[in-house]
Order: structure tokens, then sequence, then C-alpha cells
């Protein structure tokens, strides 16, 4: 499956407030997990396999085992694209690990199409760290920074 439609079906999911997806096109299978409105997080996660190999667990157990501690979270790629830490090239970075952000301060942009997505912090706390160099291609789901 293009990396097109999975976005396409990502923005699907969010516009009708989905949580999760599953597709099987001939001999491959998608699955699209997102967070629940209201829990910490932004972006979803993706997984392809070949179809008939979907794990018996589910997104709720596979979270409680990997959970990192309380106070840590991440801000998450809402887009596949190119991430940049400043607005241009010659200005300085809009967050530094040790800043503190509020859920209005734009951290990052990511480029998509040749269009520059302002992306927001959507959460209070300390950046503590900057998980993705400038210029980096993340995907859709993808941990950007982690925030206490």
């Amino acid at each position: 499956m293009e990396l097109k439609s999975i976005s396409r079906l990502a923005e699907l999911m969010a516009k009708h407030g989905l949580s999760e997806l599953e597709i099987k096109e001939n001999d491959t299978a998608i699955r699209l997990c997102r967070p629940v409105h209201g829990m910490a997080g932004g972006a979803a996660v993706v997984e392809e396999m070949p179809a008939g190999d979907f794990p018996a667990e589910t997104a709720e157990t596979e979270a409680s085992e990997t959970a990192p501690a309380e106070d840590v979270r991440y801000i998450t790629a809402p887009m596949l694209g190119t991430f940049f830490s400043a607005a241009t090239p010659e200005a300085s970075a809009l967050v530094s690990e040790g800043d503190v952000v509020t859920p209005e301060t734009v951290v990052c942009i990511i480029e998509a199409m040749k269009v520059m997505n302002e992306i927001k912090a959507e959460t209070s706390g300390t950046i503590t760290k900057i998980l993705v160099p400038n210029g980096s291609p993340v995907e859709f789901g993808q941990k950007l920074f982690e925030i206490r």
C-alpha cells in the first residue's frame, strides 16, 4: 500500500473520530491505531504486515507493556514529510531541549507536498529530548520530541 493511501486513511480516521482501522487488500493487511481523544500523544501507529499475521494482543495490551515512565510523553508527527526545527534555514530553532511548551507552542515545521505545516505541542511540559535531526524525513506517528 502506498504511503499516500495510508496518509489519506489516517486523515479519514481523524475526521470521523476513529481510533482503529484494519484493511485487508489481496495478500497485504494494514492496521492503523491512534490514541483516543484526550490521551497523551498525538498521531497514529501504522503497522503493515501480510494478511492473517495480526497479533492477538490488543493495542491497549501493547501500550501497557511498553509504556514509558508516567511523566514522559511524546510529540509525534501528524503526517509524513520533512522535519524542520526552524521556520527558515537562517532562523534559530523553534524549541530547544529544556524549553517549556504549552499546547499552542509551535515546536517544528513538517514539509509535506511543498506545504510548510506548523506543528504545535498540543500538550504542556518541558522538552527533554529532540529525537529527530533537522532536515530528516519523518513518518506518520514518528516520535519527534520527548516531553515531561
